[in-house]
């Protein structure tokens, strides 16, 4: 958990069915703010996961809750948080 984002991880657990690459979710709530503040960090966030892609774990489902903090945050914390929360969950190769 970072102040601007709750980020939940599952990994696979040599699962045969598991998909063979990391898959990313956002959840921006209507709390973050009007459609166009919100769509803004849905788009920061996914561009951020993808700078991060090639170094998650193959398999790994990641799910991103931003928090209404995060409307006023520029990209670079964003990055930075999302790639905590990542290092801490282990999803890191």
């Amino acid at each position: 958990m970072s102040p601007n984002a709750v980020t939940y991880l599952r990994t696979p657990k040599n699962e045969p069915s598991a998909p063979a690459e990391p898959r990313f979710g956002f959840i921006v709530a209507k709390s973050v703010g009007v459609a166009v503040v919100r769509n803004r960090v849905r788009r920061r966030l996914k561009a951020a996961s993808y700078t991060m892609l090639d170094r998650v774990k193959p398999g790994t489902d990641v799910v991103v809750r931003a928090l209404p903090g995060a409307a006023s945050q520029p990209y670079g914390v964003l990055c930075e948080e999302l790639a905590a929360s990542l290092r801490k969950g282990s999803a890191f190769v």
